[in-house]
């Protein structure tokens, strides 16, 4: 006879306690896709889109082809967001994609100031901007910023601009907060207008 089934982890509050889980987890050796699905349960949507935009906003973006495995997962979960599934599905060669732990524990550590400055400066405004039907094109175009990040690839840490975007949209998310909607959707313009200076 099987056990109880495991408890799903508790909420997560705010950008701090994302980063401070990911602390958690970067004391193994290597942290797998995987890993951290299990470590903030598959119905945290908002988490699981902020981590990996965490990682590509750092200098770790400048390691080949890390932007493209974290921009898919960016789109993927984006995607089922605007779906409004209740659980998170990811394929297999994903989920097994690892990082560093020592490198994620650096990572995270770069961007806990900023975590903890956007929680004392985020609260509930503009809320139309973070109700539906809105809220469901912002979350497309967090999928749009995933799906581009293999095309800016080429040219060096310019993915982190659109990982930008998404953590942008992600607080939004997390704090009902409308503003920080509109911050993301202009450096979302921002993004697109290197592929158009280097084309001229």
């Amino acid at each position: 006879m099987s056990g109880p089934a495991p408890e799903p982890p508790p909420p997560v509050p705010g950008m701090e306690g994302i980063t401070l889980r990911l602390i958690d987890l970067a004391g193994q050796d290597r942290v797998s896709v995987a890993d951290i699905l299990e470590g903030f349960g598959e119905a945290s949507f908002v988490p699981l889109l902020v981590v990996p935009a965490l990682i590509v906003v750092t200098p770790l973006s400048g390691i080949p082809f890390l932007p493209t495995i974290l921009g898919a997962t960016i789109a993927l979960v984006a995607l089922q967001m605007a779906a409004r599934r209740r659980h998170l599905w990811l394929p297999g060669f994903l989920k097994r994609r690892t990082i560093s732990g020592a490198r994620l524990a650096q990572a995270v550590s770069r961007a806990s100031p900023m975590a903890r400055w956007i929680d004392r400066h985020s609260r509930n405004r503009l809320h139309f901007l973070v109700a539906e039907p809105v809220a469901t094109f912002a979350r497309l175009a967090c999928a749009s910023c995933g799906m581009a990040m293999p095309f800016l690839e080429l040219v060096p840490f310019s993915s982190s601009i659109l990982a930008s975007a998404v953590l942008l949209f992600s607080v939004g998310f997390l704090a009902a907060d409308g503003l920080y909607v509109l911050l993301a959707a202009g450096v979302m313009c921002l993004a697109a207008s290197i592929p158009i200076a280097l084309l001229f």
